[in-house]
């Protein structure tokens, strides 16, 4: 059984790669997914108001925890990674936020990725994309994924916005566009009110090109090697360990999986590796390294009036919101709720933006409690452009353990510094006149939080993920980068990472729209068609 592409993973990266790779009948490409399909009448998966089913079950979940946080109380922080087709675009919170051009500049300052600044990123953005209320010029119309712009027809979201007008903060027509400082609505990966996964946009239009082939629950032991030629996969499926081979292979398993499998395949620290049995094909000590997410906290509100989402918790208007959804494409089911947020600095003294905000019509948390005051609203925040870093490790031979992750979450002074001014920047946009009719007590972190001191205890305490695992195959060519600007894997042959790991720092804001551009170019790279004209006047 011989390939030309053997894609390792089929979440959002692999998706992409899926589609364009096998678009040249001339390809035969094998997609291997640990996890099960995205299933047609799952609903959990396609409602996008019942993220938290997925975010906290294991169905389609990797369900990885973190070492205990040693700035964090020694608390292990959650970290759900979609283990499904589509991957972790199938549970996301559908928020499409493509970071801050300056992400992309800085990049680009990385010596050898100069052709990863914004203005060649830009035109990847708008090729992957249908923005279904038209293009312009940030946006495309003729993409396979497409993005729906929230109404904001809860009247909290008006209100909201007027508050932060109030406190001193600019309105943006569009937070991927020209202007991302500010508040305005965020764009979501839905179409006609499901959730739109990179899998749906891309594998199940063209699943029936016979020369593609696409095989979930199949699980990657390792990548073999002929020296340092990587000449195919060892695979388990339906009990049977099997082996398949390939021209070039291609790990889209995320920032997670990725190092965790490059590891186990004798790339990466020598000495780490041997320590554990493991035979060295190629010392990489970056591999698994440079781990970088978001952290945030809730900052929550009672509501004085009953016009929040509380009301769509009750049961018993459960199949109200379910008819509405499947026959109506409307109401509460249809939407993330995840409509509008925005971006500020933390001190004016710096470039761009570095916290972001969520606002949610509804006081809960992810795992789907709301307090018992009822009727409420809150602001998601947390700092973007953080210094913090952690890492991956294996701790066997064994690809069916997980691996060590630890982020280091609040362990810098920076850090902490941004995290005091990024909850009372939270208040400060809703402790308004404009809010004064609506806003009720502080419900978290509530009154008794106030001195830097009590901030950074309550954010120990109570802080989650946002999800945004990253960087730890980082492109360059320091001694610790993982892939070049190709993203060839380096020291070895005919083998790239093509994730969210290869980013070399993340990016201000949620993750899935780079990781999307990221594998759009990848995928011309491996092609080796000329990269997309840049877009100069941006």
């Amino acid at each position: 059984m011989h390939y030309n592409y053997i894609i390792i993973g089929g979440g959002s990266a692999g998706s992409v790669l899926a589609n364009r790779l096998s678009a040249d009948p001339s390809n035969n490409v094998l997609v291997l997914e640990a996890g099960r399909p995205d299933y047609t009448l799952d609903f959990r998966i396609h409602m996008p108001a019942a993220l938290s089913f997925l975010l906290n079950g294991t169905f389609y979940n990797w369900a990885y925890n973190s070492d205990p946080e040693p700035q964090m109380n020694n608390r292990q922080i959650a970290q759900p990674r979609g283990k499904v087709l589509g991957g972790s675009s199938s549970i996301n919170g559908m928020i499409w936020i493509r970071g801050n051009k300056m992400d992309y500049q800085k990049w680009a300052k990385v010596k050898g990725l100069e052709s990863w600044d914004y203005k060649h990123c830009l035109p990847y953005f708008k090729h992957l994309e249908t923005r279904l209320i038209g293009p312009d010029k940030y946006h495309g119309d003729k993409g396979p994924l497409k993005l729906t712009t929230p109404k904001n027809e809860n009247p909290l979201f008006q209100a909201f916005f007027n508050s932060v007008q109030e406190a001193g903060y600019p309105l943006t027509d569009d937070v991927n566009g020209e202007q991302q400082e500010g508040f305005g609505k965020f764009d979501q990966a839905i179409y006609r009110s499901r959730r739109m996964n990179a899998a749906r946009a891309y594998i199940h239009p063209v699943k029936k090109r016979k020369n593609l082939t696409v095989l979930t629950r199949a699980m990657v032991h390792r990548i073999l090697f002929d020296g340092k030629k990587a000449v195919g996969v060892e695979f388990k499926r339906k009990g049977k360990v099997q082996k398949v081979y390939a021209g070039e292979t291609i790990c889209c398993g995320g920032a997670i999986n990725s190092p965790q499998l490059l590891q186990l395949s004798g790339v990466g620290n020598e000495k780490e590796l041997k320590k554990l049995g493991i035979d060295v094909v190629h010392h990489l000590p970056g591999v698994g390294e440079n781990l970088q997410d978001h952290l945030e906290v809730y900052v929550q509100w009672a509501c004085k009036k009953p016009i929040s989402e509380y009301s769509s918790l009750s049961p018993w208007r459960a199949p109200k919101i379910g008819f509405d959804w499947l026959f109506r494409r409307k109401g509460a089911g249809a939407t993330n709720h995840f409509e509008a947020g925005g971006f500020i600095k933390s001190r004016e003294d710096i470039e761009y933006p570095d916290l972001q905000f969520h606002f949610l019509p509804l006081a809960i948390r992810y795992d789907g409690t709301a307090p018992a005051e009822g009727h409420g609203f809150q602001l998601h925040v947390g700092p973007m452009n953080t210094d913090v870093k952690g890492h991956i490790k294996i701790k066997s031979n064994n690809p069916y353990q997980a691996p060590s992750i630890l982020f280091n979450y609040f362990s810098t002074p920076n850090e902490r510094k941004n995290w005091i001014a990024a909850v009372k920047k939270a208040r400060s946009l809703i402790e308004t006149k404009a809010m004064d009719e609506l806003r009720g007590k502080e419900l978290s972190p509530g009154p008794t939080v106030q001195t830097d001191e009590e901030i950074l205890k309550w954010v120990a305490r109570d802080g989650e993920s946002a999800y945004h695992p990253s960087c730890t195959c980082k492109m360059g060519y320091d001694d610790m980068a993982v892939v070049d600007s190709q993203l060839r894997v380096h020291g070895v042959e005919n083998l790239r990472v093509v994730d969210a790991s290869v980013m070399p720092c993340v990016t201000n804001g949620n993750i899935y729209a780079p990781v999307m551009m990221i594998a759009e170019r990848a995928a011309d790279e491996i092609l080796g068609k000329e990269l997309l004209p840049v877009e100069e006047n941006v």
